[in-house]
């Protein structure tokens, strides 16, 4: 996490002090404390006929691997809201939000957390998945079988939601 050097509000140079208990960012003209608040991102395990959506990152970090589709949510949007959201955005299906699997630590340089929840896509009037198709900030979707997971994938949090897809524990 990136700690400010100077004041947001009027510019002084901060230094470190001790507030309740923690060392903080803190301005000595102002007294402008930074808090160092927590990224939340939301992902979503979409599985439907034995196969799991994944996306292909086109951004870093992890460029070119493949992850379960999901983002930060903005300020003011519930959870479930960016979960649709963010589908739509990187593999342009519509799911619905099922209920949450699992809250982890976002690993490498943001601190936060990742709420994994399950997701739902309804099949097409042919009653076959629909196709999904990388945009945003992924150059790639698709779906996979267990035997067909490009592996090593991008994230832990992928990995472990994947392992636990693969031994059946969500339906």
């Amino acid at each position: 996490m990136r700690l400010f050097q100077y004041c947001p509000y009027c510019a002084t140079p901060l230094s470190d002090r001790l507030v309740e208990g923690k060392m903080r960012r803190s301005c000595p003209q102002c007294r402008f404390i930074q808090f160092p608040d927590p990224k939340v991102a939301v992902v979503a395990l979409v599985h439907a006929g034995g196969r799991v959506l994944l996306v292909r990152r086109g951004v870093e970090p992890a460029r070119g691997s493949w992850a379960l589709p999901g983002g930060y949510l903005d300020a003011g949007e519930l959870p479930h809201e960016a979960l649709m959201r963010e589908v739509k955005e990187e593999a342009g299906l519509a799911v619905t939000a099922g209920p949450l699997l699992e809250i982890l630590p976002m690993a490498g340089t943001h601190a936060g957390l990742v709420m994994v929840y399950l997701a739902s896509v309804a099949p097409g009037r042919d009653g076959r998945l629909p196709e999904p198709v990388g945009a945003d900030d992924v150059d790639g979707a698709g779906w996979f079988t267990a035997a067909e997971i490009p592996r090593p994938v991008a994230f832990a949090s992928t990995e472990l939601m994947l392992q636990r897809w693969e031994a059946g524990h969500f339906g």
